[in-house]
């Protein structure tokens, strides 16, 4: 009798599939609570806090002070959208499905790359409902700022996407976005996206500089405004997205070995 050797064949690209991807996108678009949580409320805050005439009238650049609102709760938007995304992982924790995926050829690469990707989507989504509110609120932007301040905005959202990828490993699956949504305000604050950090003092100012809200926002502001230190900015959103996405993984690993 002759012994069989099986060779198990790895998936392409680690088992990263669109397939899967669209299964997930669809079964968040299903969530009304995440829908509200994530595009409904920063356009409200726009609505409450940045279409008072003062801003309207005040120029900053080519555009008015209420373009630089808009700006600002678009990042805030993108912020809560691509975390609820990335932290929905914490509900696949909670009904074993993460211990499962060890059984499978998925590379923790993989799996974390369609979590991603699936929370930028709809960080995406949360920035253009934001500008298409504002676009008809009073904001005002050059053509070329409405474009580069929305891809910024969004890009540079990955950083909380990893973010809510990492927290969904850390959070039970009941409370994650309760425990979230504040934690997001509070980093949006400190980060200067409700108002700016240096009107609260030098000192302040300085903190807000090592928060990763910091560092989303000035990149995406500063099409318009052409002020801060942007290699700085830069320099914020990917160590902040190297240090999450690395948690993330990390995580990852460590859950699906409890098999």
């Amino acid at each position: 009798m002759t012994a069989t050797t099986v060779t198990r064949r790895l998936p392409r690209f680690g088992g990263f599939s669109l397939a899967v991807l669209g299964l997930e996108l669809r079964r968040t678009l299903r969530n009304k609570r995440t829908i509200i949580f994530t595009l409904v409320m920063p356009a409200v805050f726009f609505l409450l806090f940045g279409t008072n005439d003062n801003l309207r009238t005040q120029r900053v650049g080519g555009g008015n002070a209420t373009g630089v609102v808009l700006i600002s709760m678009a990042v805030y938007g993108a912020m809560l959208a691509t975390t609820s995304g990335g932290a929905m992982v914490s509900v696949e924790r909670a009904a074993g499905w993460s211990r499962q995926l060890r059984l499978t050829p998925l590379r923790p690469l993989a799996y974390v790359a369609i979590k991603l990707v699936l929370a930028m989507l709809i960080g995406g989504v949360s920035v253009a409902v934001a500008f298409t509110v504002g676009a008809f609120s009073g904001a005002q932007l050059p053509a070329a700022v409405w474009i580069e301040s929305g891809l910024l905005a969004w890009v540079c959202a990955l950083v909380f996407a990893a973010f809510g990828l990492f927290m969904g490993y850390l959070l039970p699956s009941e409370n994650v976005m309760q425990i979230l949504g504040p934690v997001l305000a509070v980093l949006a604050f400190a980060g200067g996206l409700f108002m700016p950090a240096d009107m609260l003092g030098h000192t302040f100012a300085t903190i807000a500089k090592f928060t990763p809200a910091y560092g989303v926002g000035a990149i995406a502001r500063y099409p318009l405004v052409h002020d801060g230190n942007l290699a700085v900015a830069i320099v914020n959103v990917a160590a902040w997205t190297a240090l999450f996405a690395a948690g993330a993984m990390w995580r990852f690993r460590r859950d699906t070995a409890r098999v």
